[in-house]
């Protein structure tokens, strides 16, 4: 239950932002004008704290403070509109309730109601102070008018002015009241006001008249008697505290999509022991009127239904959707999906198994499955033509979800029982619709008959949607992870041919953050009698930088083919990177390795210095000139180094995600890769290389790419 309605107006404090002087409530009138002037029923304004990015709700106006209480405090790159319209510095419109499930999907999750939003951001040309919402009914047109958006805008660019005044003057910021609608006055006199009270005590039905925060104000004689509570235990309290029957989630949720949407609502609860009444809504911007009836309709048919075992409700609460959708927004994959379906969605409507079917190229596809003893009962289905007739091809191709409570229904109407999973007894068969798009159906199964009642089959075609949001995600997902393992490997070489008297081996690993590819890159070009090895890394971990990755190696294959020394092969990828017009650089270690002779040269450019392990265990880090990180200064000069390779000595080259991580001195991390290069003893290079690897704690954390390439110089050379 939430404590929203049980707080006060104006009991908030403003955040401790410098700028608005105490002596007038600047913040509050400008939002009560603001509002007024676009018709709108609530919002808030939200200031920028100076000492870190967050924006802090400082007042809000038309509706309790707990409808937002989730978003008091919110980081600028949250998902929200606020953050939005501050960091775009531009008016964000959301104009109901589809583009809020579709756009702020978390916001949905909290409020499902039908309204629109708009945010502004009150800045001035050289400071952004913070950011307004306002609200409207559902009934408010999808699209935000002109005259709307000008008066917006225009009352949040004055606000940002007033706030650069006191700004400059200094002036403290004291705390302001939420602003909340002033009931209308009483009726005509005080004797028309008894005489009201006297005849809406006389009606045959129930009356409460509720405020914005949910308390009720006035009772007459017929609430009181279906209530089952005198006045006194009634009068300023909130319904779901001080009537038992009525604490429920469900029927809160009723009064907050009232005011939020400004349209009336109602439903049914049953009070104890079987006498069921209704509850009808009537919203306005000062609070509710709720007519409260007998529903003889609904009792009659609880009377004519067969008694029945009484079975705990399987609904899911508000709490275990909004932890549902909190863990689909980390779901990374399909599979990750399919999981969290299991552990979260199938356990809380009672559910034994499920399974998730997409579609692609006319055909029905299983995702995934879990709680099937036989798995080939649902995997007999993929590759099933979306032609053929049954519930899973139906509710993909339909959009509407189908819901069997026994297995007599399922092969009534499905008599060839394509999909009847052995074991189970009852199905609820979701459509998946992302973004008006179906992109899959969820299967749930049910070891025993199982009735849907209305408000179930509600709240598992409301999951569907969040299912579907976080499916659509993670098949993207899947593709570009896909497209970026395809791309970086096609990037890197598949293998490396050293000449005789070289040994090589390589690893790459990708950052674990992102699309998982990036620019680190490494090579061996065999150019007899020598040979060349480069290794680098491009800025990044996306496709831009994996292509330009490409690009540094081809040319450094075609200048060290064409017969250029090490040097001259630094200087031409350099200009080559700065003609490529882009502005993301590479550090590169260049070497040209002569086994005959024992010795290799190298050229760096701003790239982490190799180690070199001598045959009798010894491990140095190379102390190498160099040159500044290619793509800087075209007139870059980068300098040689020869150094003495004898036979069994294993250069060890790297790019920086091996030994920088956070917290972790470089050369530290550098001595500890020295120490186990010095004690891991004679080793095949594969063996050695996996080692590397491993033992780096900048490598296991990954928080950029990893490229390791090991040379040895052979005794046979």
């Amino acid at each position: 239950m939430s404590d929203g309605p049980r707080s006060g107006p104006g009991t908030a404090p403003a955040p401790a932002t410098a700028g608005v002087p105490a002596a007038l409530p600047v913040l509050s009138l400008a939002l009560a004008s603001m509002l007024e002037e676009v018709h709108a029923h609530s919002g808030a304004v939200y200031l920028l704290r100076s000492d870190e990015p967050v924006l802090e709700m400082a007042v809000h106006a038309g509706m309790p403070r707990a409808f937002a209480a989730p978003w008091e405090r919110v980081g600028l790159s949250a998902p929200i509109p606020v953050a939005d319209a501050v960091r775009g510095r531009r008016l964000v419109w959301v104009g109901g309730e589809e583009a809020m499930a579709r756009r702020y999907p978390r916001i949905a999750v909290v409020l499902p109601y039908p309204f629109a939003l708009a945010a502004v951001p009150v800045a001035t040309e050289s400071r952004v102070y913070g950011a307004v919402f306002v609200t409207w009914p559902g009934a408010h047109p999808a699209e935000l008018s002109d005259g709307e958006r000008a008066q917006l805008t225009a009352a949040c660019d004055r606000l940002a002015l007033r706030l650069e005044r006191a700004a400059a003057e200094d002036g403290p910021l004291g705390s302001e009241a939420d602003v909340l609608a002033v009931p209308p006055s009483a009726v005509a006199d005080t004797l028309g006001s008894v005489e009201a009270a006297r005849m809406v005590s006389r009606l045959p039905y129930g009356l409460l008249s509720l405020d914005l925060h949910g308390r009720i104000g006035f009772v007459n004689t017929a609430a009181v008697e279906l209530l089952g509570r005198p006045a006194g235990e009634l009068l300023g309290t909130v319904p779901w505290d001080s009537v038992p029957w009525l604490n429920d989630p469900v029927y809160e949720d009723r009064y907050r999509a009232a005011l939020l949407s400004q349209e009336v609502t109602s439903f049914v609860a049953m009070r104890p022991p079987g006498e069921w009444l209704s509850f009808r809504l009537y919203p306005s911007t000062t609070g509710l009127s709720v007519r409260v009836n007998r529903a003889r309709a609904v009792a009659d048919m609880a009377r004519a239904a067969p008694p029945t075992d009484p079975a705990p409700s399987r609904l899911v609460t508000i709490s275990q959707v909004l932890s549902l959708a909190g863990a689909l927004t980390e779901a990374v994959g399909v599979q990750d999906v399919v999981q969290l379906v299991w552990d979260e969605v199938t356990p809380a409507v009672g559910g034994q198994a499920v399974a998730v079917l997409g579609a692609q190229g006319g055909r029905l596809h299983v995702l995934g499955h879990r709680g099937y003893d036989d798995p080939h009962v649902v995997e007999r289905f993929d590759g099933m033509s979306l032609s053929e007739r049954t519930p899973g091809t139906h509710a993909l191709s339909s959009g509407v979800p189908a819901f069997f409570d026994s297995r007599a229904q399922l092969e009534r109407l499905y008599p060839e029982r394509y999909e009847t999973p052995d074991g189970f007894a009852a199905w609820a068969y979701l459509p998946l619709i992302a973004s008006g798009r179906p992109v899959g159906t969820c299967v749930l199964a049910y070891a025993e008959p199982h009735a849907f009642p209305a408000d179930e089959r509600a709240v598992l075609t409301s999951l569907g949607g969040l299912i579907a949001q976080a499916l659509a995600r993670a098949q993207l997902y899947d593709a570009k992870h896909r497209l970026a393992h395809g791309l970086q490997q096609a990037l890197l070489p598949s293998s490396l041919a050293p000449p005789a008297g070289i040994e090589a081996a390589a690893r790459y690993l990708p950052a674990t953050h992102g699309m998982e590819i990036g620019g680190d890159f490494y090579d061996l070009v065999p150019t007899l009698p020598l040979t060349a090895a480069v290794i680098g890394d491009v800025q990044g971990h996306n496709v831009t930088a994996a292509g330009l990755m490409g690009q540094i190696r081809t040319g450094v294959r075609a200048y060290t083919t064409v017969g250029q020394a090490p040097h001259e092969v630094m200087s031409s990828t350099n200009r080559l990177l700065i003609d490529l017009g882009t502005e993301l650089f590479a550090s590169c270690l260049y070497l040209r390795l002569d086994p005959a002779r024992g010795r290799a040269v190298m050229a760096r450019a701003g790239h982490p210095p190799p180690l070199l392990r001598r045959p009798d265990g010894r491990v140095r880090v190379l102390d190498l000139a160099g040159g500044p990180l290619l793509g800087i200064d075209a007139a870059a000069v980068y300098p040689t180094t020869e150094v003495s390779l004898a036979p069994g000595s294993v250069l060890v080259l790297y790019t920086d995600g091996l030994v920088e991580s956070p917290g972790v001195d470089i050369e530290d991390a550098l001595v500890d890769l020295g120490g186990l290069l010095s004690e891991i003893g004679d080793q095949p290079l594969e063996r050695l290389a996996d080692e590397v690897v491993q033992h780096s704690a900048a490598a296991r954390e990954r928080v950029d790419d990893v490229a390791v390439l090991l040379l040895r110089a052979r005794a046979d050379a």
